[in-house]
């Protein structure tokens, strides 16, 4: 039963136009990310290691997918969650929208089980997203620059072989994938408060953006508050890419992002059963 729902669920989101935009606008600003680099060549890794170059002799291809992939990483993520919401804040809400709300409680299904159909094609939605990012910015780039090492730059310098890098990506669009959940669950709960789509949207960045704003400022209180903000780790695909890795990091990431994403849909649950469905 809960397969079906699902599947049913998939069709829904993928039959609105909506659903589309994420995977277009990634795979343009991508595109050009990629392109205007493939342009400027040399000038690119220039810009990167300006600073170095008059210490440093660099032999190599350093200007490869791996780098590429890297830049296009830490400048996309941030901008994931806008087009997350844009599904994941209509999965309820969208219901309330078009007055089908009554109609799908009369189902012979519970409501656990559609909120559950409704949660798991998000999070499917969300990780299609993911893994489309990792497909256009790292194939791609693997395409259109080839391999070879990986320089990243940092509080230190760090160059990492071309054997030893997969395995990070991997872990970098896992921990990524992770944060865009808890993205998810967040606009899941505001879709199940409000009847109309575009409340949980504005209300999801308007969340982001104020736990990024209390992080930042320079407060004793609101620097203790920072560790248990979602926020504070939606970067830390970074880790990834040190060296060595910072496991404990790791593991503390997917802790505070696996407890959002727990409290957030254990409320969204209690909300919808209690909720008075009059249309």
């Amino acid at each position: 039963m809960l397969l079906t729902l699902t599947g049913i669920e998939l069709f829904k989101i993928f039959k609105k136009w909506r659903t589309y935009i994420g995977f277009i606008t990634i795979f343009v600003l991508v595109s050009l990310i990629e392109v205007s680099i493939l342009i400027e060549g040399s000038n690119f890794l220039n810009s990167v290691t300006q600073n170095l170059q008059s210490t440093f002799v660099f032999v190599g291809n350093f200007l490869n997918g791996y780098l590429i992939s890297y830049v296009v990483l830490g400048a996309i993520t941030v901008h994931i969650p806008f087009l997350i919401t844009l599904v994941a804040g209509e999965l309820l809400a969208g219901e309330a929208t078009a007055g089908t709300y009554r109609m799908l409680i009369t189902r012979p299904v519970t409501r656990n089980q559609i909120l559950t159909a409704k949660l798991i094609a998000g999070m499917i939605y969300t990780h299609m997203l993911v893994a489309f990012l990792a497909i256009c910015s790292l194939g791609f780039g693997v395409l259109l620059f080839g391999v070879g090492e990986l320089i990243v730059i940092g509080n230190e310098i760090t160059i990492f072989a071309q054997d030893d890098i997969l395995w990070r990506f991997l872990l970098a669009y896992g921990i990524a994938g992770l944060s865009m959940s808890v993205v998810t669950s967040l606009a899941f709960l505001f879709s199940s408060l409000v009847e109309n789509a575009v409340g949980p949207i504005i209300s999801t960045m308007a969340v982001i953006i104020g736990f990024v704003i209390l992080s930042a400022i320079n407060i004793e209180f609101f620097q203790e508050l920072r560790p248990f903000l979602f926020t504070t780790y939606m970067m830390s695909w970074r880790t990834a890419f040190s060296t060595p890795v910072d496991f404990e990091a790791f593991y503390t990431a997917i802790a505070v992002l696996f407890g959002h994403i727990v409290v957030l849909t254990g409320l969204t649950y209690f909300i919808f059963s209690k909720k008075d469905i009059n249309s």
